[in-house]
């Protein structure tokens, strides 16, 4: 195995704030990390060839128009899908026949539902990464303790205390701190609130 394959995604934050500044290499890994999402996004549509591919290029298009007004990169998952949902909508209302806009969508332009899973699956490893990135940000104490207390099954809090050597009381105090911590991140914050 390469290094490149060991080593986690680079984080949405930095390929955004790289791809403002222009590096190619940082948007090139924003569409390859996300171009899956949105041929996703399409395919429950019922979009395929021409009109993914154009409903795609609308939506890098309008993300490359709007780099510098987004706030929270760990958004840009559920940005792209609504973007591509929009966009898919605006494909299948142009393809009927004109003046036709008024009528309510046919049931072959419904989301096919047994497609959801690829971009959930998507947005769980977007969820992963960001508490990922989180967790490195955190004291080698706390990762140590969190890492203890997502153990399955559950490890009881004397065997914790003793592995790393902490008063049996002060654990629960300082699994509390850890979390709201973890929840101040920016990563994850974006993802609770957003």
């Amino acid at each position: 195995m390469t290094a490149e394959v060991l080593a986690p995604p680079a984080p949405v934050a930095d390929l955004l704030s790289r791809a403002r500044g222009g590096d190619q290499q940082a948007w090139d890994r924003l569409v390859e990390r996300y171009a899956p999402l949105i041929w996703s996004v399409c395919r429950r549509h019922r979009l395929a060839g021409d009109d993914a591919e154009d409903v795609g290029q609308s939506v890098w298009l309008l993300l490359l128009g709007r780099l510098d007004t987004i706030r929270e990169p760990a958004a840009l998952p559920g940005w792209l899908v609504t973007t591509t949902r929009r966009e898919c909508l605006r494909v299948v209302r142009a393809a009927r026949q004109p003046g036709a806009d008024w009528l309510p969508l046919d049931l072959d332009v419904i989301p096919d539902e047994q497609s959801a899973p690829a971009d959930q699956e998507l947005l769980r490893a977007e969820r992963h990464a960001a508490l990922r990135a989180a967790l490195a940000d955190q004291p080698p104490a706390s990762q140590a303790l969190i890492a203890l207390l997502a153990v399955d099954p559950p490890l009881p809090y004397t065997e914790i205390s003793a592995r790393l050597g902490l008063p049996l009381g002060s654990i629960g105090p300082l699994r509390s701190r850890c979390l709201d911590r973890l929840r101040r991140h920016p990563a994850l914050a974006a993802l609770i609130h957003g």
